[in-house]
């Protein structure tokens, strides 16, 4: 059984004023990275088979929310932690900039689409979040629109909980200066310069209204249904540590139910496999004859 240390610990509770600065980025608690690493593998194992259940059971599903800035480790996450799924019933989607055509619906209607089905495990890779948080810092629309998107987001959240989906959002907390730090290594990385821009330090001018935007979310978006967690995110380690546990404890708290088999296993066992058992011991016995 796993603990339950991260889950209380980087919850953000509802109704709270919690602020950004209350929690070091750079947190890491008493752990050495390199027994993280093995009770990371640990949870990734667990997880695997959890996720077996889950889709056997086809009742229920999962989304899971990853928002950070910039660099935070969000497709690091997804390697390293949701990687060990089974991606026959796990996908992950990329919310980006929208399409004229998606810009034509209502902001959800690209999310909708991309929600579990039962059995399932979703991964946002940026969300519906995206649209009062980029779009508000940016004044992409009117604070009249996106102001009314906080309860349309909760209504959308509260639907989907009624119909089996289990939710998880974590926004990977990352200090400004890690974040210039990844940026220095990705210049220096031939494989990861692609990843960098002019405008990934254009939006550093933005930091706090982005740490404001957030902060407007945890208030107005989070329950104990759909729960905000704030994960210290300068240690990429600790980071992964932390949304493994907490992944893997919300897993084994929904008691996955096995279904039962639909055939008979004493007669399956009786035609198929004593019938092979007793081939190899008719052959075993030709063999001891011939020698």
């Amino acid at each position: 059984m796993t603990r339950k240390h991260f889950v209380k610990e980087f919850h953000i509770a509802p109704g709270s004023d919690f602020r950004l600065r209350e929690l070091d980025p750079g947190y890491k608690g008493k752990y050495r990275k390199h027994e993280a690493l093995h009770k990371i593998e640990d949870l990734r194992i667990k997880m695997g088979d959890l996720q077996q259940r889950l889709f056997a059971e086809r009742k229920r599903s999962l989304l899971i929310v990853l928002q950070g800035l910039d660099a935070a480790g969000k497709d690091g996450v997804i390697k390293h932690v949701i990687g060990s799924m089974n991606p026959d019933g796990c996908h992950i989607a990329n919310f980006k900039e929208p399409t004229p055509q998606e810009l034509a619906h209502d902001f959800l209607w690209r999310v909708e689409a991309q929600t579990p089905a039962r059995g399932e495990v979703a991964i946002f890779n940026r969300s519906h979040y995206e649209d009062v948080l980029i779009v508000r810092v940016h004044n992409l629309v009117p604070k009249s629109v996106w102001s009314k998107r906080y309860d349309q987001i909760n209504d959308f959240e509260d639907r989907l909980i009624q119909n089996g989906t289990h939710i998880l959002k974590f926004f990977l907390h990352i200090s400004k200066e890690e974040q210039l730090r990844r940026f220095e290594q990705r210049l220096d990385d031939p494989g990861r310069r692609w990843k960098i821009s002019d405008a990934d330090y254009k939006e550093r001018e933005r930091w706090d209204d982005y740490l404001r935007a957030y902060e407007d979310v945890f208030a107005r978006c989070n329950s104990n249904e759909a729960p905000w967690f704030v994960i210290p995110a300068d240690h990429k380690w600790f980071r992964d540590l932390a949304i493994s546990e907490i992944i893997v404890s919300t897993m084994v708290e929904m008691k996955f139910q096995v279904p039962q088999p639909t055939v008979d296993i004493a007669e399956i066992r009786r035609k198929y496999h004593s019938a092979a058992a007793e081939g190899k011991s008719h052959r075993r016995s030709g063999k001891r004859r011939r020698t």
